[in-house]
């Protein structure tokens, strides 16, 4: 669909929504420098440290080979967030209200919000939740590509669950006061805890960013050079070319873009909206659309909700922008 043209626009989308993410992680670790040593120095040396200790870890150049950090990582992000969630249980108020007096939580069922604050908060939401493309550099590296599906599924559950659980019980406790990011909701002291359990994590899932961005450019610039495969300077040169590269650009992106929200729902809506919603329904409406759109009552429900689902993503998209 959309031959040349199309596949330039998606790679291109692709590798600014991993930019993005990059420059969220390296900006996620400098708020935890920030956190740990009491801002001990400028936000924009913690960046930098950030940045070269996140290309770092992406110039490992194999998946398999970064199995290990990750789960490592998997481990810490999963004890500072349960510290936050234990932390906000204990206290009596949270971080960010008012210090004394009467405060309201300001739960809302339908809240009315203005519309750029509604889009934001719409696509940094929407964003945890569409990591499709994500996984799919992940078949490229797999024994066997048959059995992504039985990994990818389990994964996508796992993720939805913790997700929604651990987040309703934050919101339930620190309603409109939850801290950006969440680690910082349960006061100065959880806040340190939680963050230098999570700190791992924050470096490797950046890494990660960096190195997908880094090894698809390198695939489409290397894949007829005989320096392919093999460890010759040629080799190495571009490779760690392509992971300071890219990572340069995501220390520029979080300089630009310096609050952490702004820049998950900036990927969200430009980037994972087009990616995650509308690409998915255009393809299946140039594959299977004709055939149901001609059928009976079910398949032009089918269609129409594939219709649907182009709205939604084009809104988030053009009103994210």
């Amino acid at each position: 669909m959309w031959g040349r043209v199309g596949f330039e626009l998606v790679n291109f989308m692709f590798l600014v929504a991993f930019v993005l993410c990059t420059g969220s992680g390296l900006l996620g670790t400098s708020i935890a420098f920030n956190a740990l040593s009491e801002h001990g120095a400028c936000s924009v040396w913690f960046s930098f440290i950030a940045a070269c200790l996140i290309i770092c870890y992406s110039s490992i150049r194999t998946f398999d080979r970064m199995t290990w950090p990750m789960t490592v990582a998997f481990m810490c992000v999963m004890g500072g967030i349960l510290a936050v969630v234990i932390g906000v249980t204990l206290t009596d108020r949270p971080a960010a209200a008012p210090a004394q007096g009467d405060y309201n939580l300001g739960f809302q069922i339908v809240a009315s919000p203005e519309f750029a604050a509604g889009i934001t908060a719409s696509a940094t939401i929407f964003i945890s939740s569409a990591a499709g493309p994500v996984y799919l550099p992940i078949i490229a590296e797999m024994k066997r590509p048959q059995d992504y599906r039985k990994a990818v599924l389990p994964v996508g559950v796992i993720v939805g669950s913790v997700y929604l659980s651990l987040s309703m019980v934050v919101y339930y406790y620190c309603g409109q006061w939850i801290a950006t990011p969440s680690l910082g909701s349960a006061g100065p002291l959880v806040k340190k805890i939680a963050y230098g359990i999570a700190l791992p994590s924050l470096i490797v899932s950046a890494g990660i960013f960096n190195h997908t961005a880094s090894k698809t450019t390198f695939v489409r610039l290397m894949r007829k050079s005989p320096h392919f495969q093999a460890n010759t300077w040629q080799h190495w040169a571009t490779w760690l070319g392509l992971n300071i590269g890219f990572g340069f650009l995501a220390f520029i992106m979080a300089e630009a873009i310096p609050v952490f929200n702004y820049i998950l729902a900036l990927a969200g809506s430009i980037c994972f909206a087009p990616m995650s919603l509308m690409f998915p329904a255009l393809l299946w409406m140039y594959d299977l659309g004709p055939k149901h759109i001609k059928g009976g009552f079910t398949g032009k429900a089918w269609y129409a909700f594939h219709v649907l689902i182009l709205a939604i993503g084009t809104l988030m998209a053009v009103g994210g922008m």
